[in-house]
């Protein structure tokens, strides 16, 4: 087969057509200025791209408690897409429980690490907005993460095992005039624009080591194979997510060991592996997908059937003493 070149077309190798060698032609608007790889297949006259690899967008997410009635989140992400057009905007959470920092630190907590290297992080859950409370950037060695200096990055520091925290100073970055209550748009997302630009991190400001961290509520024991908790968190479904992981108390998880739970109104004696295992009306414990137990019910919120909320206390006892408690 012969193939005839079209003006404005570019030779590209040779590839194999029913055993002989053609040429592979690839018109100049899809040739090496293409942020990526094309393969392409002839057919005819005709260039067919078979595979077109785009480079890599920037990718920002948003965590906050602003909800989703104002005007807020809107001006965030305008701000963000003057700077940087291409970014990929995604919205991790804007139902963080207002002006808790736990919370925020729980969600972002749960899914930074699901995203592609490179990925920014703004998370803005800010009471202290405003006052002598620091903007920072905390790098990794996969993302960066651009928040105040609240606390509300403790469960990332927990998980890293290096991070870099820099105090923001260089306001030149900052979009003016700065409002004194909404560093979201003036600082925040401006910094979090630029750093998916590939702004180097040290141009932001000088690295701390004096930032603020909390350690998150842990289980204690309070006797003899007793443990006390706490709920973290109540989702929408409302399930109760309790401070207790499989390292904090392996019997419970194990299958072969007795106990009871009490939390709220509701004594517990049964753990399953999933919701619909349960039987109706029956309040039960899974460990959830976050690594936590959850205090659950089939089709129907926990929550409401215990009683309880966040930071409700979650009592368990292990073996065959009995944990005090209301029963079911």
């Amino acid at each position: 087969m012969q193939v005839t070149p079209r003006r404005g077309w570019l030779f590209s190798g040779a590839l194999s057509f029913k055993g002989e060698r053609t040429a592979r032609l690839l018109p100049q608007c899809l040739d090496a200025q293409l942020p990526g790889q094309l393969t392409s297949r002839v057919q005819g006259s005709f260039c067919l791209p078979a595979r077109i690899k785009l480079a890599h967008r920037p990718i920002i997410t948003l965590t906050t408690d602003f909800g989703t009635n104002d005007h807020f989140v809107g001006a965030v992400k305008g701000v963000i897409l003057d700077i940087v057009p291409e970014a990929a905007i995604v919205d991790i959470s804007h139902a963080v429980q207002a002006f808790d920092v736990l919370d925020g630190a729980i969600a972002i907590s749960q899914t930074y690490s699901y995203f592609p290297t490179g990925t920014v992080h703004m998370v803005v859950v800010d009471p202290g907005v405003g006052t002598t409370r620091r903007p920072i950037i905390a790098s990794s060695d996969g993302y960066h993460f651009v928040a105040p200096d609240n606390g509300v990055l403790s469960m990332v520091y927990a998980k890293e095992e290096r991070i870099h925290v820099r105090h923001v100073t260089s306001d030149h970055y900052f979009h003016q005039p700065v409002s004194n209550t909404f560093h979201a748009r003036d600082v925040f997302a401006p910094v979090a624009a630029y750093l998916a630009k590939m702004v180097d991190s040290h141009k932001f400001g000088d690295e701390i080591e004096d930032y603020v961290k909390f350690a998150a509520p842990k289980p204690k024991p309070t006797g003899e194979n007793k443990l006390r908790a706490v709920v973290l968190k109540v989702d929408r479904f409302g399930n109760l997510i309790t401070n207790i992981t499989p390292d904090d108390a392996p019997a419970l998880f194990s299958g072969k060991a007795a106990f009871k739970i009490v939390v709220g109104s509701k004594e517990i004696t049964g753990i399953r592996s999933a919701y619909a295992e349960g039987g109706p009306g029956e309040v039960f414990g899974i460990l959830g997908s976050m690594g936590y137990l959850e205090i659950v019910a089939n089709r129907a919120p926990a929550a409401q059937l215990t009683g309880a909320g966040k930071g409700a206390e979650v009592t368990v006892q292990l073996g065959g003493a009995t944990a005090a408690g209301k029963g079911a």
